[in-house]
């Protein structure tokens, strides 16, 4: 029988990020950088990455990683995600991760991403579902022509994975194209175009089972940064609301406000456990495809709910710049398209189990 619940080494990975997010990762920090051109914090990447090791936990230890599973990095995920923490650890330690796993022989660069020497980042839209289309490039003697755009974290990538028109997927230097920031909604991650001018690459792989793999991981883990995301958003809205007052008396004891939160809390403990599910499913290959449509066919609503309840109650200092709510709404209003929305998954679901619409 599947245990959902955390084992004592996920709750000491998971006090030891928190402790790490306290010191280098606070509010101020984050909107302060998202007021800038370069919003990732290196910094705390590093820490993270060559400090912690984290960014080789799906990485076997005979290719230089950790050897974890996905619900360890499931519990990152929920941290960085109650920290809004604007590091490439989703698009480069998972996805990116899983697309060179599927890929054999790649082992030096597998173990530079592992190390934290490397940041790579897979070119594919992030809006992608794992069962969608992808658009790719042309192959061309070696190289590469073509354009893709709102490729997550490709800023601060040192390399591209990218797939091309010929069924390859091709390792290509940062170095070697064009990174044009695009506008995205959520200010710690963003997006750009990537522009491929005859970019000399390097085929690792094939691209149809290596992308699939990567966007699947990708959904799944996902829904533990939403979870992270829903959880700060109820934790903090409670605090407040203990602590703001009006007729002399704690608004939060209010019973239209108890109300609301008690209906919050109940979507942010059914997230939790379609989130466990999708990581512990990932982690030991049974019915993943449906627990990876589940999480996702539930978590943006959720995320997005208790965001916004966040920013509601927390009256008028919710609504401006200083306070970090906004982040989290904006995080969550990308994520839920990221990887592919709500809709998309609950169609793959359909078919996954049978239960098409007549």
């Amino acid at each position: 029988m599947t245990d959902l619940l955390y084992s004592e080494e996920e709750e000491a990975l998971r006090a030891a990020v928190r402790d790490l997010l306290t010191d280098h990762c606070d509010a101020a920090g984050v909107i302060a950088r998202a007021e800038t051109d370069t919003p990732h914090d290196l910094s705390l990447w590093k820490a993270l990455a060559d400090g912690m090791g984290l960014a080789g936990l799906l990485v076997p230890e005979d290719r230089g990683g950790q050897g974890a599973t996905h619900r360890e990095a499931a519990v990152v995920l929920e941290e960085l995600g109650r920290a809004v923490a604007p590091v490439p650890y989703l698009t480069g330690a998972i996805v990116a991760t899983e697309a060179l796993l599927a890929c054999d022989g790649e082992g030096e660069l597998l173990a530079e991403l592992a190390s934290g020497r490397k940041i790579g980042a897979l070119a594919v839209g992030l809006h992608t579902a794992p069962g969608g289309v992808f658009t790719t490039v042309r192959a061309e003697n070696g190289t590469l022509h073509g354009a893709l755009t709102a490729v997550a974290d490709a800023a601060v990538a040192d390399v591209l994975l990218v797939p091309a028109d010929d069924g390859g997927l091709y390792a290509v230097d940062a170095d070697a194209v064009t990174v044009t920031p695009q506008t995205s909604l959520d200010l710690t991650r963003p997006v750009a175009k990537v522009t491929f001018d005859a970019a000399p690459g390097r085929r690792i792989g094939d691209a149809e089972p290596a992308v699939r793999r990567a966007l699947r991981a990708g959904a799944g883990l996902l829904a533990s940064e939403q979870l992270g995301l829903a959880e700060w958003a109820l934790t903090e809205t409670v605090r407040y609301l203990k602590d703001r007052k009006q007729f002399n008396r704690p608004v939060g004891g209010f019973q239209a406000l108890k109300h609301r939160l008690a209906q919050l809390w109940l979507e942010v403990v059914n997230l939790r456990a379609a989130a466990r599910a999708a990581a512990d499913a990932l982690a030991t290959g049974e019915d993943a495809d449906v627990s990876v449509a589940v999480a996702q066919a539930y978590a943006p609503s959720v995320a997005v709910h208790a965001a916004e309840e966040a920013l509601q109650l927390h009256g008028g200092i919710g609504m401006t710049w200083e306070h970090p709510v906004h982040l989290y709404l904006k995080r969550a209003k990308a994520d839920s398209i990221a990887y592919g929305t709500a809709g998309a998954h609950r169609e793959a679901l359909a078919e996954l189990v049978d239960l098409r619409a007549p």
